[in-house]
């Protein structure tokens, strides 16, 4: 497990970077360079290829070329829970995003050729910039700590306010439902990856989906937005890319943007992005909850958010259900992360968390 008083500067070399390739998640460099030649346009060999350190759920490697570097993301070999690892809709996401001028990686191709390396996989540019670990930003002053989460605020209100209609993204998912459909599948993925019982987690499987908003809004959302799903730019306070399209779906956006808000309530400081709760935050120039929320609906529209307490139970358990899964792959030999066991013993603190924001919002 990360230990608690990690240095920002130790989690950014244990997360960022790159590696050899793991001997689990090795194919045939030839075959790729091959297929590049054909399928990616300006491509000129030779190629290099290692596997980024972090990401938890599907293999990511940098492709190193004569004409530059890529980024190419595949399903992961083994086997897999049902319906995850769905890299072809990251790559539907991504290059109809693009299309707007939202910040993701420029898209190349998308391989369904299961002979090519193995496994489906898609290619896009390896994006230059900063990647951050750690929500506190202790490596920064006030100022840019306040810029860079405004940055954040501002680029997943530009994602929820984006017309998907006009973006072709109209089929993909099902506009309506989307807390049902969430608690059904997560219960789903929960069920099959358990390793042990946690009484919070059945709890909340019973009263979730008995208590869901009548709020019925839909938006395309991310499914995973954190600090550290995202490039930054090298120097400047602007995202240039937000990555890991994996949850995607069409959804509810105050779903997505409280998931964002649990940066702010995290149980503890180990669960992914680290926790801004008990923290100084006027010391640190970073905004508030009341005033990320603020900022978040004057940007989009809304005049609050209603049945927080319910958004947040719902998303302690959805990421218990996601971390599980992790624990399950692990289990099953297929998670592709060397630090994924550690999120065994992140499950049961965000189960606990889970029910008693589902206490607050009425549950007996």
């Amino acid at each position: 497990m990360v230990p608690e008083e990690i240095t920002m500067s130790e989690r950014q070399e244990m997360f960022t970077g790159t590696k050899e390739v793991a001997e689990s998640h090795v194919f045939d460099e030839n075959r790729l360079r091959e297929y590049m030649e054909d399928h990616v346009a300006g491509f000129e060999g030779p190629l290099e290829v290692r596997q980024f350190k972090g990401g938890q759920s599907n293999p990511t490697y940098q492709l190193i070329a004569g004409s530059g570097k890529y980024v190419m993301r595949r399903k992961p070999p083994g086997k897999l829970l049902p319906s995850a690892h769905a890299v072809d809709r990251e790559y539907r996401v991504i290059t109809a995003l693009g299309t707007v001028g939202f910040p993701v990686p420029k898209t190349y191709c998308m391989c369904d050729d299961e002979s090519v390396v193995g496994t489906i996989f898609y290619i896009m540019d390896c994006v230059e910039g900063r990647i951050l670990w750690d929500g506190l930003l202790p490596d920064y002053g006030n100022d840019e700590r306040g810029a860079i989460y405004d940055a954040m605020n501002v680029t997943i209100a530009e994602l929820h306010n984006t017309d998907y209609k006009a973006i072709g993204l109209e089929t993909f998912g099902k506009p309506g439902n989307y807390f049902a459909r969430q608690i059904s599948r997560w219960t789903k993925q929960y069920q099959a990856s358990e390793t042990e019982n946690i009484d919070e987690m059945n709890r909340l499987i019973d009263w979730l989906p008995e208590n869901i908003p009548d709020d019925d809004s839909t938006s395309v959302v991310h499914g995973d937005y954190r600090i550290d799903n995202m490039v930054l730019h090298p120097t400047e306070p602007k995202v240039l890319a937000v990555l890991d399209w994996e949850l995607s779906t069409l959804g509810h956006p105050l779903a997505d943007f409280t998931y964002h808000l649990m940066q702010w309530r995290m149980p503890n400081r180990e669960t992914p992005g680290g926790s801004l709760a008990d923290a100084d935050l006027k010391s640190l120039g970073i905004p508030t909850e009341e005033e990320y929320i603020a900022k978040y609906c004057a940007r989009t529209g809304r005049d609050g958010i209603r049945d927080m307490d319910y958004c947040l139970a719902y998303n302690f358990f959805r990421l218990a259900g996601i971390l599980q899964g992790i624990v399950g792959r692990v289990r099953d030999g297929t998670a592709s992360n060397a630090n994924a066991a550690a999120n065994a013993e992140l499950v049961r603190p965000l189960a606990e968390a889970a029910w008693s924001f589902a206490q607050k919002a009425g549950a007996r």
